[in-house]
């Protein structure tokens, strides 16, 4: 098939579907400022809110709040940097490498590109989320690189496949929260004693048969929306505006620092035997925590287990650390970002902002509407606090009351506020920061694409949350 022919969609769908793309990618374009510049006027609208309609909205809860609030997300921040770097550490295994390069190989056009990426970037993210945004973006350059395609549909293309499923998959902070016992986060076993198991959520028809319904829609909408041949902007041009961070890519980037590789020191840092006994630690600790306790992932489990997989797949200590660094390079935009959204949950939390939002959807709720209103008011709160954990934090204590008190399904009602962390991240820029620092391209043109996928996952996991269900 031609290049030509590969573009070419029925009318009328095709053209209007790209119509709706260049007019988005306009407003994003002149309209989006930078995700830091955006925080900083969200924090100011928050703290606005809050004095108006808050029941503690004083100036002096709001500052207090607030900076409880940057300092407190710090525990948590460092839990997901350390997801997104270890998640990073895999994908930059030389192993991982060539099965980057060796997929790009398959993309020979923009159709067999979007039947790839989103679906193997989904699979991916399901386990880890780190894994799936950085492996991501790697493969949006690798194929980049060899095929003709726009660049900012290929790497919105890869991270709306991670996106959709974040919080369906095994590396779900609110799902991995309440299957984790004493996780300071676990609010259903604190209100019932009980702990909820992953076979009622992620395992959950529910959960994992919208988000598969999605995956598929998705890469069948990003087959559509592909500009046509004279309106695409490809990689070498875009590379060019993002030449500092482009840098990122682990093609050319040395394994291991120069130095003498057969002093003492040299032979250490380049020794499996490093890694044998910290991965030996690491497999012996999980042995006997799941002997004796069962089998059960939390955060801090998720954390060492792919480090686990990380030093494994790099093979010697320096060699992990060199891929932690380069990790740490994409995590600058996130570690200024973090306190300011940090700031926001402590201003909705403790002026009862947050009480108010969702209170207000619960008020309509039944015991069958309940999921779906949580799911709804989650699609708020999540644009303001878009961490799922720190989201948790702040509406998790008013829909889990309100499940006990009407008799509603916690399971279902628990993970409506994460289905809606997958939608809104679509449409909120804080996770897309690294996805671009690392792809080498400016955000606003790859968020006129995922605003399409935000769309169509908004609907889908809606219905499914639905009491119609």
């Amino acid at each position: 098939m031609s290049q030509k022919q590969e573009f070419s969609l029925p009318a009328p769908t095709g053209r209007s579907w790209r119509s709706v793309v260049s007019g988005l990618v306009y407003v994003f374009e002149n309209v989006m400022p930078d995700p830091f510049t955006l925080a900083i006027w969200l924090t100011l609208l928050v703290g606005a809110a809050a004095f108006c309609f808050a029941p503690h909205g004083s100036a002096q809860t709001i500052l207090t709040s607030w900076f409880d609030g940057t300092f407190n997300i710090v525990g948590f921040a460092l839990q997901m940097i350390l997801i997104f770097a270890t998640g990073y550490a895999i994908s930059d295994s030389p192993l991982a490498q060539r099965g980057l390069r060796a997929l790009a190989a398959a993309a020979h056009t923009p159709t067999r590109a979007a039947l790839l990426v989103v679906p193997v970037v989904a699979i991916a993210s399901w386990f880890n989320w780190g894994v799936g945004l950085v492996g991501g973006a790697l493969l949006a350059r690798a194929i980049a690189k060899r095929t003709r395609v726009d660049f900012a549909w290929l790497v919105a293309a890869c991270y709306s496949g991670c996106a959709i499923v974040t919080n369906s998959g095994l590396s779900s902070s609110i799902a991995l929260s309440q299957a984790s016992h004493g996780n300071a986060l676990n609010l259903v076993e604190k209100a019932t004693g009980q702990l909820l198991p992953l076979s009622q959520t992620i395992f959950a028809p529910f959960v994992y048969v919208p988000t598969i319904l999605v995956t598929v829609i998705v890469t069948a909408i990003f087959i559509a929306i592909h500009p046509k041949a004279d309106k695409m902007v490809c990689f070498p041009q875009t590379a060019e505006r993002g030449a500092d961070t482009a840098a990122a890519s682990t093609d050319t980037a040395p394994r291991e620092p120069a130095g003498n590789a057969s002093s003492f020191a040299g032979r250490l840092d380049r020794s499996v035997l490093g890694t044998a006994i910290l991965v030996g630690f690491g497999a012996a600790y999980l042995g006997i925590l799941w002997s004796t306790k069962g089998f059960s992932l939390g955060i801090n489990t998720m954390i060492l287990v792919f480090m686990l997989i990380g030093l494994a797949l790099q093979r010697t200590p320096i060699a992990y650390v060199e891929s932690i660094r380069r990790a740490a390079g994409q995590t600058g935009a996130m570690l200024l970002q973090f306190p300011l959204y940090g700031g926001i949950m402590g201003i909705m939390s403790g002026t009862g902002l947050a009480s108010v939002i969702s209170s207000g959807f619960l008020l309509v709720a039944t015991s069958a509407t309940l999921p779906l209103w949580s799911y709804l008011s989650s699609l708020v709160i999540t644009l303001l606090i878009p961490s799922s954990g720190g989201h948790w934090a702040v509406q998790g204590p008013f829909v889990i009351p309100a499940a006990l008190s009407l008799h509603a399904d916690i399971a279902r009602t628990s993970m409506g506020v994460a289905l809606a962390e997958n939608v809104s991240v679509l449409l909120q820029p804080f996770w897309v920061v690294p996805v671009v620092a690392i792809a080498g391209i400016r955000i606003q043109p790859v968020m006129a694409y995922t605003t399409i996928a935000f769309i169509v996952s908004l609907v889908v996991y809606a219905v499914a949350l639905a009491p119609i269900f």
